[in-house]
């Protein structure tokens, strides 16, 4: 039998070097005897409380299997009562979940509605899916206060009665109950007589709370996801899904990102789905069909519609570091703050605008199609045989270096004849990407290093050709409200020269 002495796992040290332990014992086995414990002369016991913890989902479970807890905490002490609505996130750290003030339902047993903000974050699991109670813990808790012969409080044990339920088509009910003892005075060994106490009725130690073992059970619960296709190691087939399941997974995370307006989440969303989209590009005779086509499409809307907010970030960046690196004698005005106003207003339109996209049948439809085409994706002959694999994805490469050599060369004859340089440029940049996106998935990092730092310098033209615009934009508002627009005219002729100075290093790109 146990002697219920703290293991290591379960005794702890708090912030005030009190030590702690927790227990889990069977339903109702009674309180522990406390009498002729050293050092304890009296004990005073609460009232009972009630605590109520209910997890909400979809039928099939998406937020737990996803690692999302969304929950409404309540309790009825009439010293301090409360309820609350908890959002945990896949990628929050202790103290960082989400916390919304939920009212007194309307109408009793009928649920509460999730908060909006709560759920647009999730919106991109759930994917439109309805949300009800799937889960229930019931603690009716009372703690007893241990004192000594000054009636100072030596130790206090909290028992909680708990229950615990799952609903659906397969239901759980189950009844224990958790002990905490904290010491905070008395004899040395007071924590192992309780444990002792504790044992005898049963209770024996345990660290996992109840929110873990429903946790648990609605994770058992879930349906399966359907199997992605791997196929045969060394494919080609095997490469570009695995890619693209990678990536897949990346979009997902940076969605929720994305949503809680987290810093150049948005970015890495829109890199997420363009290289889902090169690889389908590149690599297309790994995969073919209508279904290839529809979401190459699909992916490119996403990009174009989350497009506005990315640049507004980028842009805001940039022309704030070019005010601050003038001398001060040629910042003439409010510059710095026209151009705040200006982007708070344009950040928040471009952030609406994607954050509607994201809310959008269109891109459940693509989350959707996404997971389908990874799960049963319409390979070309000879896709999976690890033989073909190698020359595939070598003809695949060759192909993707000889596009983006030919949009060079575009580049420079379009530089040559004084034509459409800008967006020749850029073409160029596209293709790069694509170029170097492939290499990444075809195993040649050395070269994706490579072209990475390529692709940089033609992103920051292409930066420089979006910023030129603003900036006149930008010095031309300026003098309609009668301010000096003379130092947007110095930073337009500074993005200008630099812009030149990517041009001239175009050349080298043949040799890349």
């Amino acid at each position: 039998m146990t002697t219920g002495t703290p293991t290591n796992s379960t005794r702890k040290t708090t912030a005030t070097d009190r030590p702690t332990a927790g227990y889990r014992g069977p339903a109702a086995a009674g309180a522990p005897n406390l009498a002729g414990l050293d050092g304890v002369r009296s004990t005073v016991a609460s009232d009972p409380v009630v605590l109520e913890f209910e997890r909400y989902d979809s039928p099939d479970l998406r937020l737990a299997t996803s690692g999302i807890v969304l929950a409404i905490h309540r309790t009825d002490d009439p010293a301090h009562p409360e309820a609350f609505w908890r959002l945990d996130l896949p990628d929050a750290v202790e103290g960082e979940q989400l916390r919304i003030p939920a009212p007194p339902p309307d109408v009793e047993g009928v649920d509460p509605e999730v908060p909006a903000e709560l759920r647009e974050l999730v919106q991109g699991v759930l994917r439109g899916a309805d949300v009800a109670p799937v889960g229930r813990i019931r603690r009716v808790r009372i703690v007893e206060s241990l004192r000594d012969a000054r009636r100072r409080e030596i130790a206090e044990i909290r028992r909680d009665e708990v229950q615990l339920a799952t609903f659906g088509e397969a239901t759980t009910l189950e009844n224990w109950t958790e002990d905490a003892v904290t010491i905070s005075g008395g004899p040395v060994g007071l924590l192992e007589a309780l444990a002792e106490r504790l044992a005898a009725t049963g209770a024996a130690p345990a660290d996992a709370p109840a929110e873990a073992e429903l946790d648990r059970l609605l994770r058992e619960a879930a349906p399966p996801p359907p199997a992605r296709w791997t196929g045969r190691k060394g494919s080609a087939g095997a490469a570009v899904l695995g890619y693209l399941g990678e990536h897949a997974d990346r979009l997902a995370a940076e969605d929720l990102r994305a949503r809680r307006d987290e810093e150049d989440a948005v970015h890495q969303l829109r890199v997420a789905a363009r290289r889902m989209r090169s690889a389908l590009q590149a690599f297309s005779p790994v995969c073919e069909g209508p279904r290839v086509e529809a979401l190459i499409e699909e992916l490119r809307w996403l990009g174009r519609a989350l497009a506005p907010a990315r640049d507004s970030e980028v842009q805001e960046e940039q022309i704030t570091a070019a005010v601050r690196a003038l001398p001060p004698e040629l910042v003439l005005g409010p510059v710095q703050a026209q151009v705040t106003r200006h982007f708070a207003r344009a950040r928040a339109e471009a952030r609406a605008a994607a954050i509607a996209a994201l809310d959008g049948e269109r891109y459940a439809a693509l989350r959707g199609a996404i997971e389908r085409f990874l799960q049963d994706p319409p390979l070309a002959k000879g896709a999976g045989s690890k033989k073909a694999g190698t020359k595939a994805l070598s003809a695949a490469l060759k192909k993707a270096d000889k596009r983006f050599d030919k949009r060079v060369a575009a580049a420079l004859d379009a530089l040559a004849s004084s034509g459409d340089s800008d967006t020749a440029i850029h073409d160029a940049r596209k293709a790069g990407k694509r170029l170097r996106y492939a290499t990444e998935l075809a195993g040649t990092p050395k070269q994706a290093r490579k072209l990475k730092a390529i692709t940089k310098a033609l992103g920051e033209h292409q930066d420089l050709v979006v910023g030129r615009q603003l900036l006149r934009e930008l010095g031309a508002q300026a003098s309609a409200e009668g301010e000096n627009g003379f130092t947007f005219g110095i930073l337009y002729g500074r993005a200008q020269a630099d812009a030149e100075r990517v041009e001239e290093q175009l050349p080298e790109l043949r040799r890349h």
